[in-house]
Parts: structure tokens; sequence; C-alpha cells
């Protein structure tokens, strides 16, 4: 029985199943064996879609580009609990920037990375010190102390822009987690709209 002649388009069905990439890797005598070359699709068809799979599993590594779903799974890589309302934007992004922020952890830098990913806004962390503190830009109850005040503590001010959508109670959460644990924080918001500041 001759299998290199049968045809590839079935007589009276119109159609026709091109014969299998496979072929190429065998030898040349069955180059022309269109029953070998259908018989193959079988199993290209199936190996194809995992093959793609593979040829991107990059993609899959790298937390700006993975699905949503596999965001959770990429966090458990190095030790982060995912917040799921935060925005799935910066979530990638915290994912992203999680390796230098553990070694940044406990200093201005740190804290003032992990606010601006979540916030979107860059915020400002004036630090305090015991006693009477002047400078050029000095404010009573911000950056200026008189008397005898505590070291140890530090002011967040955060700028609410227009249309800002960010959760106050998890800006103190990130702050209580972030800051160094002997310290004291006040946070200042700044709502630049409306051009008042409140203390929260």
């Amino acid at each position: 029985m001759t299998t290199g002649t049968l045809p590839q388009q079935e007589q009276g069905t119109g159609v026709y199943d091109p014969p299998s990439s496979y072929l190429k890797h065998l030898p040349a005598i069955y180059s022309e064996d269109h029953f070998l070359g259908r018989f193959l699709n079988i199993f290209e068809n199936v190996m194809t879609p995992i093959e793609q799979t593979i040829d991107q599993v990059d993609l899959y590594l790298d937390p700006r580009m993975t699905p949503e779903g596999l965001l959770p799974w990429l966090a458990s890589w190095i030790s982060l609990v995912l917040d799921e309302e935060w925005p799935v934007d910066k979530r990638r992004q915290l994912i992203t920037a999680a390796v230098q922020l553990y070694r940044l952890r406990g200093t201005r830098r740190g804290l003032l990375e992990y606010l601006r990913i979540y916030t979107g806004a860059q915020p400002t962390i004036t630090e305090h010190y015991g006693g009477m503190r002047l400078d050029g830009a000095g404010q009573l109850g911000l950056n200026t102390v008189l008397g005898q005040g505590s070291g140890h503590c530090f002011t967040v001010t955060l700028e609410l822009q227009p249309h800002s959508a960010f959760d106050l109670r998890k800006v103190k959460t990130i702050i209580e987690a972030e800051k160094p644990a002997h310290t004291a924080y006040d946070l200042l918001v700044v709502n630049m709209e409306k051009g008042d500041a409140a203390s929260e």
C-alpha cells in the first residue's frame, strides 16, 4: 500500500489539510508523504500551544507583563502579600520594586518610594529634632520646634491632587510597616484643589 499518493484535499469535501511542519524534521523520503503529514498534525496541534507558552515563559515572570491572576503567585516568590484592593498597575509596580524596598526598609528613602508607588504622588518627610531648629523653609509646627521637643518623630506630607484616589488608612498602614520601630509620625494631607491642610 502506498501512503504517499493520498491527496491533501478530500474528494467532494473541499477540506484542505496542510501537512504538518514536523515533516521537516524527518528524513527527506517522508517529505511528500501526505498521510504522515496529516497524521503528525494531531501531535503538532497539541504541542504548538505548549511550545508557545514555554517560548514566552519570561513574560509570566515579569510583573509588568504577567496576567493579573498570576500576580499573587509571583509575589509569593519574594514573600510579599499583595493587597487585592490596590489597583492592578500599583500591584505590578510594588512587585517590581519589592526587593529594593526590602533593602531600604526602615529608611526615609524606602518609605518615600513605597508611598509614591501607592499614592502616585511624591510625598515629603520632615524629620523633627529636639530643641529649636530654624531654617529658610521654617514653618512652626511642621519643621520648627520650640523648647525641648522630642526627637525620633517625623511628619509625612501628602499633596492630594484633584481626583486623587487612595485610602488614607492604607497610607497609615504602609507608614506603620515601613518606619523605624522606635519612631512616631504625623500624617499631613494637603488638598491642592482647596488649598487647605489637615493632620490625620
